[in-house]
């Protein structure tokens, strides 16, 4: 039987960096966004946030939204959360300068790139399935 020491001291997943897009350059270089992984606990939360019942009694969920929240949430670096980067954009929120900043292309790679350093596949639908019920 193991011992309980790998639970006690799991490896850590680190940050990463993830260049997205070469329109924000400094010094003639990229600048890479960081994003860190996602616990299943702030998972859970912003399911429970974007999952509604309709007046019919049944449940919906708004996965745009929620794939939005959650990519906002995985970003450290830009500091989305700055009131001076959002006056910029002219948005209020993390998640809409994070739509405001980035293009279509350039904001599923960055979805994506935080599902997978979450360790979930691209088709997150399972797993939403799973934690509703």
């Amino acid at each position: 039987m193991s011992s309980l020491k790998a639970f006690l001291h799991p490896v850590q997943v680190e940050n990463q960096e993830v260049i997205v897009s070469n329109r924000f350059m400094e010094d003639g270089k990229p600048v890479p966004f960081i994003i860190r992984p996602i616990t299943q606990e702030e998972n859970k939360l912003l399911i429970k946030k974007f999952s509604r019942k309709d007046k019919k009694g049944a449940d919906t969920f708004d996965r745009t939204e929620y794939v939005s929240a959650l990519t906002a949430s995985a970003v450290v670096f830009p500091d989305l959360a700055n009131a001076e980067l959002q006056k910029a954009y002219g948005v209020l929120g993390e998640s809409s300068l994070l739509q405001k900043m980035l293009y279509v292309g350039e904001y599923a790679e960055l979805a994506q790139k935080v599902q997978s350093l979450g360790g979930l596949d691209a088709d997150i639908n399972e797993d939403i399935e799973e934690v509703k019920n």
